[in-house]
């Protein structure tokens, strides 16, 4: 993962231009994003049926799995994407895996049955942990120690992780769950101890951002055809505050999300290891947003039997979740004044109080996060105006 680029490595260079999102990786977003899609799905059947908790757990563990394994061919792939046959084999692969797992999502929920999505997952890693030792094969001096070192962690977790598929469910599923999680986490800390990967901090900022965009892109196809199947059966006037209010939602969380640059901030190890890991709560908050939209639709014509209370929680929580976050990851290093600082953390507090405005819930929402863009916007146009006291001709 980061770090200033190896002395002697094959990697591509950290400080080269024009380095964008190619082709190949698109398309493995919009793969993934399969699979968020079914996460997000199973979690509103969840949250309708009235088992809210279990439904949550079961996105978190999911949408783990989906975040950690998209998150790690990134990293690799601004390092050392060679783009020669091999490595679109590989990467192929991997997105065939992603769709397997994409596959047992449904059975995960319903039935606590990871054995599919493990074996989607094990696929991906297989193939990953063959991407690392191309690159330690090219690789010289301390480069060649920290993909060998990647090779070797992702090579070993696959194990454990079939062993937790088929775990019953219960007590001793979860901490192993847990256990291996934190596994996956410190795999790439420790790889990256001495010599480390030439990643490219604009090109990582823009597969954040793009797998952001795509994520905000699911949230509104997801209320789009939910409004559509509650028109089909005749509910309008009541769709109208939510259909209003998710717009604003996501219009607004596209422009917190992009109203400053990140790149020139992701330069230091740690500071990129925060940032990265910290997207889990960015991105699983951003997909859950559009299941919560369909969850409000659902309370409102009657499919879901849940309090009006809980359905605007599953707009509002998540909304919060994504600005807070959004803040806490970037936007706050852009912030030149305590005024500034709290306009975020506020917004997300006044997002969770609409709460409790029954069925304006998600249109309040909406108009607090629109809210909060124009009054950065503005206070940003008045601290770069030109004073009225200063010598025109000056």
């Amino acid at each position: 993962m980061p770090g200033p680029r190896s002395r002697v490595t094959v990697g591509r260079d950290p400080a080269g231009s024009h380095r964008s999102a190619t082709p190949l990786e698109l398309l493995f977003d919009l793969c993934f994003v399969v699979a968020v899609a079914q996460a997000g799905g199973r979690l509103v059947h969840a949250v309708a049926a009235g088992h809210a908790g279990q439904g949550v757990i079961g996105y978190a563990m999911v949408f783990f799995a989906i975040w950690w394994a998209w998150m790690n061919f990134t990293w690799f792939a601004t390092a050392y994407d060679t783009d020669d046959v091999p490595y679109r084999l590989l990467t192929l692969v991997q997105i065939a895996g992603v769709l397997v797992l994409a596959a047992g999502v449904p059975r995960a929920f319903d039935h606590a049955d990871y054995s599919i999505i493990v074996g989607g997952y094990v696929v991906m890693r297989l193939a990953l942990t063959s991407q690392w030792i191309r690159a330690a094969g090219r690789a010289q001096g301390g480069a060649r120690t920290t993909a060998r070192r990647y090779a070797g962690g992702i090579a070993l977790l696959p194990a454990g992780w079939v062993a937790f598929g088929f775990l019953p469910r219960g007590d001793a599923q979860m901490w192993v769950f847990v256990l291996l999680v934190a596994a996956e986490l410190a795999v790439p800390v420790v790889a990256e101890r001495g010599d480390t990967t030439p990643w490219h901090p604009r090109h990582i900022a823009e597969r954040y951002g793009l797998f952001t965009l795509i994520v905000l892109g699911e949230t509104v196809a997801a209320a789009t055809v939910a409004v559509q199947r509650a028109l089909d059966r005749g509910s309008s006037a009541d769709l109208l505050p939510i259909a209003a209010g998710g717009l604003l939602i996501v219009f607004a969380a596209y422009w917190i999300y992009f109203m400053v640059p990140i790149h020139e901030h992701l330069r230091a190890r740690r500071t990129a290891f925060l940032w990265g890991y910290g997207h889990y709560v960015v991105f699983g908050s951003a997909a859950a947003i559009g299941a919560g939209l369909h969850i409000a639709i659902d309370q409102v014509t009657g499919e879901a039997p849940i309090s009006g209370l809980s359905a605007a929680a599953a707009v509002t929580v998540p909304t919060a979740g994504f600005v807070f976050s959004t803040w806490l990851l970037h936007a706050r290093h852009h912030k030149p004044s305590l005024r500034h600082q709290a306009v975020l953390p506020m917004t997300a507090a006044a997002i969770l109080a609409c709460t409790f405005a029954g069925r304006w819930a998600v249109l309040w929402a909406g108009g607090v996060a629109a809210a909060s863009v124009a009054a950065s916007l503005t206070m940003r146009h008045r601290d770069h105006a030109p004073s009225t006291t200063e010598d025109p001709a000056r």
